[in-house]
């Protein structure tokens, strides 16, 4: 599952993005013809693609449910107030489920009220027409967060930051009642200790590993294996330190797994990156064991001797470059075949030189909101081998 950018992120100002978590402001168009070139890669590939906002339109055609808890999660009476929340809701309630859809992605400001000023609401005399009424997701693109998949069954996740607390809303629409989707399982679900898709690697069958740091939380990171131990989805569980700052905000920013016993690593983690094991105990608790080096105990929780590390870039100032521009952030779309970002120049030639195929993709549009490949995708179905 995809999410193409769209009009949430004409959204995004120099006064805005910050707190929309961009670096820059994006060309859309760019950025919507980089984004196709990434999907009809993984087309090419024979892999089937779904767009999220197509989904999230289907939901809202086959759903009057979906509709009113799409509405409900928008529409903020707290920040509104009564009056226009109630308003607002009673027509988003009736339109199109093409507009909504976008609506509930881009967002609304003050002055795209479709509806008549009220007398009886301050807060629509008060705010300045440019403010939003319902808040862009921006961050949409970046599939892999909101939720995860393991084996046949999803995970909603918690997300950290507030500017993307109400994109697992909609994926959660999705799940719930898009046709497509009915019958299917949920892993985990937590709205209270976070737990965000791109800290979850799954490393082999049986063995995930979760980051720890800036937006996954230690209470998210266990309640996510006792869950996955419940569910019999798991057997290992590596609970990852991971430094709180935005170049690392994922453990998928500094290790990816690109074959099924190599990882592409910034080097500047490789030796003071460090695990704890958790597994199920006895008795139906769990025992925690650690830290100690991580590449160590993922080979040991996989059951080989060795995990092959591929390092980004030759030197420090290289490396540190290119893990900024998600150099480890790779999608494996099979056992030895990435796609990564083209201006990740080294990387990729180390890649190459490990003799993992790379499919190369633009990004220079893409990345401003610091997310590669795998950040941009949430894999539903795969085969068992395929991380």
């Amino acid at each position: 599952m995809l999410h193409r950018p769209g009009d949430e992120l004409k959204r995004l100002t120099p006064r805005n993005n910050d707190q929309l978590l961009f670096d820059g402001l994006p060309w859309v168009d760019r950025a919507q013809a980089e984004h196709d070139m990434f999907a009809g890669v993984l087309r090419g590939r024979g892999i089937e693609v779904l767009l999220l906002a197509t989904l999230l339109e289907e939901t809202f055609q086959a759903s009057g449910a979906a509709r009113v808890q799409g509405v409900a999660k928008a529409v903020d009476a707290r920040r509104l107030g009564h009056a226009l929340a109630e308003e607002l809701a009673a027509y988003l309630r009736g339109v199109p489920a093409p507009e909504l859809a976008h609506i509930l992605t881009a967002g609304m400001t003050f002055d795209e009220l479709p509806i008549a000023p009220s007398a009886g609401s301050l807060v629509r005399r008060m705010h300045h027409g440019a403010d939003f009424v319902i808040e862009p997701l921006p961050n949409l693109l970046f599939t892999r967060d909101s939720s995860f998949w393991i084996g046949s069954r999803f995970a909603i996740t918690a997300l950290a930051m507030p500017a993307r607390v109400r994109e697992t809303s909609l994926t959660d629409l999705i799940y719930a009642f898009h046709p497509r989707f009915l019958g299917v399982r949920r892993a985990y679900e937590s709205h209270t200790a976070p737990v965000e898709g791109g800290d979850v690697l799954l490393l082999g069958l049986g063995v995930v590993a979760v980051g720890v740091g800036e937006r996954t939380t230690p209470a998210g990171a266990e309640a996510l294996a006792r869950s996955l131990f419940d569910d019999a989805l798991a057997h290992t569980v590596l609970a990852v330190p991971i430094a709180q700052n935005r170049a690392t905000m994922h453990l998928d920013t500094v290790c990816t797994m690109v074959d099924v016993d190599a990882v592409v690593m910034y080097p500047a983690v490789r030796d003071t990156l460090a695990a704890f094991t958790i597994r199920r105990d006895g008795s139906g608790g769990v025992h925690i064991a650690g830290p100690e080096p991580f590449l160590e105990a993922a080979a040991d929780a996989m059951g080989i001797a060795k995990l092959r590390v591929i390092d980004t870039g030759l030197d420090h100032v290289t490396a540190e470059r290119e893990q900024w521009d998600d150099g480890n952030n790779t999608l494996a779309v099979a056992p030895g075949v990435v796609i990564a970002y083209e201006r990740n120049v080294e990387t990729n030639a180390r890649l190459e030189a490990a003799g993992i195929e790379v499919l190369r993709i633009a990004g220079s549009e893409l990345g401003s909101g610091r997310g590669g490949p795998r950040c941009m995708s949430c894999p539903i179905s795969r085969e068992p081998t395929i991380v």
